[in-house]
């Protein structure tokens, strides 16, 4: 079992990585309202940290467009209410037979897209030559809880089925979620351990929404947060659930799942982030339950920090980890070739 990292000190929000202050700040300034004051449609149309990110590329001389060498392609998978969006992202000159990992993209159940989150799946499709699948999923209030839930096994279940036609390995597949995503694909482990279905190899959880406390010492800390801050993550409750008792669920509330016989899972976290407490408490239950487990804290960055290696290290450096966690489970690249020699 991996012993959890906390190889930083802790999280003060007055040393926020600088780039990442020109990052929220760039975003601030095109004409931000916050979300937590407006209608869930509305929110959609405000900026967001990633509009932030591609404003300071630009300003650095660099391009916000660039594909990195990865193809993409729109796709529909069937889901239980409809069609679900997804895009797959294939390495140039990769060969056929990959690795496939299904990305579930953050937005407390409610707000972005899958361009909102392009990023993350763009980089590791890169960094480990792996086809990435990142699955949308129903939105509330249109569509409240458990509709994304439902959403995220349905993708898995049709990837897990036509991996081959993705240019992918059915036997070597992985799941990688950031924020409501990270609920999404520890969810589908649940499930798929559950129910018998295929199981992934390993599961990276990007800042996790795994509890439904809003007193921990992150929110306190970090009530007043930017991206992602108390005001926020209430509103995030109010849209997405009938009730604000349905996020005692142990779907939303996953410290308090039953986390037995699960893959290896990697938590990245953020310092200066109201999410910070539960993810590490997610660790400590994950841990408990004999399931092999790393965590990891950058303590100063926030929220949406991950994706963004072309402007900071710590997301250089999260990115890489995550890359090398699923080269080593998925057998494939440098780290999949050394994990082999010592097995």
């Amino acid at each position: 079992m991996a012993a959890l990292e906390r190889s930083n000190p802790p999280a003060n929000a007055n040393h926020l990585d600088a780039s990442m202050r020109e990052v929220l700040d760039a975003m601030k300034a095109m004409d931000f309202t916050p979300p937590w004051t407006l209608s869930a449609q509305e929110a959609r149309r405000q900026p967001t940290p990633a509009d932030g990110a591609r404003q300071v590329i630009r300003r650095r001389g660099l391009d916000p467009d660039d594909d990195l060498g990865v193809r993409t392609r729109d796709i529909t998978i069937p889901g239980p209410a409809g069609p679900i969006k997804a895009r797959v992202y294939t390495p140039e000159d990769e060969p056929k037979d990959l690795p496939v990992v299904v990305y579930f993209h953050g937005g407390g159940f409610v707000i972005a897209d899958l361009d909102t989150y392009d990023s993350t799946p763009r980089a590791l499709a890169k960094e480990t030559g792996c086809v990435f699948v990142s699955c949308s999923y129903r939105q509330g209030p249109e569509n409240k809880f458990p509709a994304a839930h439902e959403d995220a096994w349905a993708a898995w279940r049709w990837v897990a089925e036509n991996a081959d036609r993705l240019g992918g390995a059915p036997d070597r597949l992985a799941l990688v979620g950031e924020s409501a995503g990270g609920n999404l694909a520890l969810n589908v482990a649940i499930r798929a351990r559950d129910q018998g279905g295929v199981q992934a190899r390993t599961v990276i959880l990007v800042y996790p929404l795994a509890g439904n406390d809003l007193n921990t010492p992150s929110y306190i800390e970090n009530a007043d947060a930017e991206p992602l801050n108390k005001p926020f993550m209430e509103w995030f409750v109010k849209n997405e659930f009938a009730s604000p008792a349905e996020a005692a669920d142990p779907r939303i509330n996953l410290v308090t799942a039953q986390l037995h016989d699960l893959p290896p899972v990697l938590i990245i976290a953020a310092g200066i982030d109201p999410l910070r407490s539960e993810g590490e408490l997610l660790a400590r239950r994950l841990e408990q339950a004999g399931v092999d487990v790393s965590y990891q804290l950058y303590p100063d960055v926030a929220h949406e920090f991950f994706g963004m290696g072309l402007l900071m290290d710590a997301a250089r450096d999260a990115e890489g980890k995550a890359a090398s966690k699923l080269n080593k489970e998925l057998g494939h690249g440098l780290m999949g070739k050394i994990a082999k020699a010592f097995t």
